[in-house]
């Protein structure tokens, strides 16, 4: 199937590249490394599966526009101060907390307050003694 480029301006079948295409070239940042390293995929394991018991925290809670109390699906884990403001912390427990995309998003947007999300991992780290 053709059509029309709108780098060039020519017609090309839709699996050409075109030339015209600018380069995009993505530096990463210390962030993209930490998040490959096996120090970070071991913590988020541990916090996702040990501590929060793959349940989105703010689901089981029933706050902020909750559709599934239980939910359990694609869980993610969101750090509450981000790793490119405050590095030191991007492996402490208490500033990680897993969270559903929905929330997660929200949480990223500042929609969900971070004394919020704080006193969420408070409570769930005094119920499991973690």
């Amino acid at each position: 199937m053709l059509k029309s480029c709108s780098y060039c301006g020519s017609i090309h079948d839709r699996q050409h590249q075109c030339s015209s295409k600018p380069k995009r070239e993505k530096k990463l940042t210390h962030v993209d490394k930490f998040r490959w390293t096996r120090a970070w995929q071991n913590k988020r394991k541990q916090i996702r599966e040990d501590r929060d018991k793959h349940m989105c925290q703010v689901c089981i809670r029933e706050l902020y526009d909750t559709r599934i109390k239980y939910n359990f699906t694609n869980i993610q884990v969101h750090h509450i101060i981000p790793v490119a403001e405050d590095y030191s912390k991007r492996l402490n427990d208490s500033c990680l907390i897993s969270v559903c995309p929905h929330h997660h998003s929200m949480a990223e947007r500042g929609e969900i307050s971070r004394e919020e999300l704080f006193e969420i991992v408070k409570e769930q780290e005094e119920k499991n003694n973690f």
